[in-house]
């Protein structure tokens, strides 16, 4: 019998219906029953970040968010959760409006640091050593705004701080090619790596690849995914859809594109992933369709899917595939596939 892969998706993916054109179209439901949630449909990690683990973070002192967090840590072991990574939210608040550690105001870098490294305590209080940046608003709206080797080099600068901040640390990149910002200075895994590699300790910096990014640059996202797998840098996979290239839409997994969505799977499968023990993130949101009681089916349905492909994957006729494979035969190979999907 394989490993069985966990899963984890964080309190945003269930939520009240708003987007930026239209306001919410459902109640907000409490956190702790968002983790009961969690349990009944079977996942196991919680994808925080810092003020989803410590609300309203500015207005509390470094003691109450350090007991705060402690709280949290026992809420999650009493409802069988464990936290999966902690992310510092820099892109909300006024300070970060041009971007945190490439912001051109030297007072706002360091609050982007500062905050961080109030991030890595909470994380260390949960007892989790895993810290996800997501550059949300590193980058431009026009390029002659920064200067791009500058910014680049604030980038590196700010992972090596946040390295030598906590020795146990590990830094996960999550790339993405824009929005909220027209374009990000770190748009693909390959980007995210080669930074890693010039930092202070590689060792301790990977990435974290979300479907909907990678198909965002116009990259196939399982192709971004085996990029990093190949170099053990893929700590953590975001996987939804998504419909073209258009803003980041956090479809149910598979619902667009269920190829891309085998792809996917197939190259967690080969690799081994679920042996490292490593989360499969479910970064999906509900249509603003769906009433209160059908608000968690978005996540239901994508992580029904995921299983379905892992079983598409491992009964691939892997002979079959083979000999198409030696004789150039990628016509009856591509029948294969589609065959073995349609089929059962």
């Amino acid at each position: 019998m394989s490993e069985p892969y966990r899963f984890s998706f964080g309190p945003w993916n269930i939520h009240g219906g708003a987007d930026p054109f239209g306001p919410a179209t459902r109640n907000e439901i409490a956190f702790a029953v968002k983790l009961q949630i969690y349990r009944e449909l079977g996942f196991e990690g919680v994808q925080l970040h810092d003020d989803d683990a410590v609300p309203n973070l500015d207005s509390k002192s470094a003691i109450e968010i350090s007991t705060e967090a402690r709280q949290l840590k026992n809420l999650l072991a009493d409802s069988g959760l464990v936290p999966e990574f902690v992310a510092p939210r820099l892109w909300e608040d006024p300070r970060g409006i041009d971007g945190g550690y490439t912001a051109n105001d030297p007072e706002c870098r360091k609050w982007a640091l500062d905050r961080s490294k109030q991030a890595i305590d909470i994380a260390n209080e949960l007892g989790v050593n895993l810290l996800v940046l997501w550059g949300a608003r590193e980058g431009t709206y026009i390029r002659e705004a920064k200067c791009a080797r500058t910014a680049y080099s604030r980038l590196l600068e700010a992972v090596n701080t946040l390295l030598e901040y906590e020795s146990n640390l590990r830094i996960a990149i999550e790339p993405k090619p824009n929005e909220p910002v027209d374009q990000a200075y770190l748009p693909t895994i390959g980007h995210a790596l080669a930074l890693a590699g010039q930092a202070s300790d590689p060792t301790r910096v990977g990435g974290l690849i979300e479907t909907a990014h990678a198909q965002l640059t116009g990259l196939d996202p399982s192709d971004e995914m085996a990029f990093a797998l190949q170099m053990d840098k893929l700590w953590s996979v975001h996987l939804n859809d998504q419909n073209g290239l258009k803003f980041d839409q956090d479809k149910t997994f598979g619902s667009v594109n269920l190829r891309a969505a085998f792809n996917q799977v197939r190259v967690l499968e080969e690799a081994g992933y679920a042996r490292t023990g490593r989360f499969v993130g479910l970064d999906v949101k509900a249509m603003r369709t769906q009433s209160q009681e059908t608000s968690h089916l978005h996540l239901a349905n994508s992580k029904q899917v995921f299983l379905k492909l892992v079983e598409k994957a491992r009964s691939l006729p892997q002979n079959a595939v083979e000999e198409c494979r030696k004789s150039h035969d990628y016509e009856s190979l591509e029948m294969i596939v589609l065959n073995h999907l349609m089929s059962g």
